[in-house]
């Protein structure tokens, strides 16, 4: 029996322990891939207070992870398949064991969408859904394709020109959606072409991406651009990851929440992007990572 019950390691998720942890609460962490959520895989981390100069996804994921194992949280590699939430003792059922705790928080985050186009699905990991930090190097002098017009997607096209021969970035609006900060260093990198107004919605080859299929959004005419090799990496959003939680409120697939980060069923919490919320950041996640669990520990005090 636990006192508090986290799902995710990313930045809420373990910010949620390390604040449950101070607080003298027994806390284990399950978390089906690695500690940092979708922020670990990310090429730089940006705007976030206090991050070292060239912070990286990995290196801020190791330093959440140092952290917690600093605190002796225990940190489970496994799978929620179902949960219990109900009553005075909730119950965590993964692919490896059964767990019982007096509160959970849920910050399990959110699902990286994809296209469902054609060619998507066969050519994954063959120049098609690959992590940008880790294959960027592969690509050097190639062509690059990023789908994707919002922080996230032209970050990491910033980040893979460095290494593409020429690099293109597909956006179904006239204008990309990032900051200005990314957005203007896009406009001015010599090897970016943006393709706006534009959707991918084909890809073709046999054991790499050959050509993709694109389509004016305004027009509908098509073009085939043929690149044998090339690499593409698509940031089409992501889905929140509540499908196991039908108990919960829930608003657009996610998860509502009060002030206090509970959800409508005493002595659950929810914390990161995985909530309905304004902004979904590293800062963000970490601030209702804080606030869960100082309330959930509250609510296990009560309940003694």
């Amino acid at each position: 029996m636990y006192d508090i019950c986290v799902i995710g390691a990313g930045p809420a998720g373990i910010s949620s322990a390390v604040y449950a942890a101070s607080r003298g609460l027994e806390t284990v962490v399950l978390e089906e891939k690695e500690v940092g959520g979708l922020l670990g895989g990310v090429s730089t981390v940006t705007h976030y207070s206090g991050i070292v100069e060239g912070e990286t996804g990995a290196s801020f994921a190791e330093r959440l992870k140092r952290q917690a194992e600093s605190y002796g949280i225990d940190i489970r590699r496994e799978k929620v398949l179902s949960a219990e939430l109900e009553g005075d003792v909730k119950t965590i059922v993964t692919d490896a064991g059964t767990y019982k705790a007096k509160a959970v928080i849920i910050a399990a985050g959110t699902t990286p969408r994809k296209l469902g186009i054609p060619g998507e699905k066969e050519l994954c990991g063959h120049g098609v859904g690959m992590n940008a930090a880790k294959a960027a190097e592969k690509y050097e002098g190639r062509d690059v394709f990023v789908v994707g017009g919002a922080d996230g997607a032209v970050k990491e096209a910033l980040f893979l020109a460095k290494y593409a021969g020429k690099l293109r970035i597909i956006h179904f609006e006239d204008k990309l959606g990032a900051i200005p900060e990314f957005a203007e260093k896009a406009e001015k990198a010599e090897n970016i072409e943006l393709l706006l107004h534009t959707r991918l919605v084909e890809l073709t080859g046999e054991k790499e991406v050959e050509a993709l299929k694109l389509e004016d959004v305004h027009t509908g005419q098509t073009q085939i651009i043929r690149s044998e090799g090339c690499g593409v990496f698509i940031y089409a959003g992501s889905t929140p990851n509540t499908g196991i939680y039908p108990g919960l409120l829930q608003e657009d697939g996610y998860l509502v929440t009060d002030s206090r980060q509970q959800t409508n069923v005493p002595g659950v919490y929810a914390a990161g992007d995985i909530c309905v919320k304004q902004v979904r950041q590293a800062a963000t996640a970490v601030a209702d990572g804080a606030v869960a669990a100082i309330n959930a520990a509250a609510y296990c005090k009560n309940n003694e």
